[in-house]
């Protein structure tokens, strides 16, 4: 399974909750397959979607869900053991591990070699840690967000892209409708 199929899968879970997803691909595939006003679309920050996440979940109560990348974990590592040290049970950060930068025409991350995302995340003080292949993504998400307990949960999956359009939303109205989400 690629990233676009672990999205689709996933998108009914997701879209009761709030979710922060990844600069370029991501962020459009999310959008062509389900776009809902609780849909914060990344569109110029790569390696800050945990982060905002993070913050997002200890200002408010609801769930937040952080959709992140191998690559943009890798590109702002710091963001593990602020998680670690910041605690929101309201929090799950789940890095899709394609082994690659999609975004960016698939070029190999050090995390398809020998650099285990989970293992740093434990290493960082993440406690509730969860590595699972991509056909078991829907189950180990809906876990997570059943336990009430802050989890990392990296999702092994194979790299590919598929075509999406670009996101035509002006970023200032996909701002406004996301904070109208977390307010509702």
């Amino acid at each position: 399974m690629i990233r676009s199929e672990i999205l689709r899968e996933i998108a009914p879970i997701l879209r009761d909750h709030l979710v922060v997803c990844n600069i370029g691909l991501p962020s459009q595939e999310l959008h062509m397959i389900d776009d809902q006003p609780t849909n914060f679309y990344m569109l110029g920050t790569m390696g800050l979607a945990s982060s905002i996440g993070l913050g997002l979940a200890l200002a408010q109560p609801k769930t937040v869900i952080a959709i992140d990348g191998d690559g943009s974990v890798l590109t702002n590592l710091g963001t593990l053991p602020t998680i670690a040290n910041n605690v929101a049970d309201n929090f799950v950060l789940m890095i899709v591990d394609n082994g690659s930068y999609g975004s960016t025409g698939d070029q190999p991350t050090y995390a398809g070699k020998k650099t285990s995302l989970a293992k740093v995340a434990e290493a960082c003080g993440c406690e509730n840690v969860v590595e699972c292949r991509a056909e078991d993504t829907g189950a180990e998400l809906q876990r997570a967000i059943d336990g009430g307990r802050m989890t990392v949960l990296v999702v092994k999956c194979e790299s590919g892209n598929v075509k999406v359009p670009v996101i035509t939303k002006d970023p200032v109205v996909i701002r406004q409708r996301f904070m109208e989400a977390v307010q509702a």
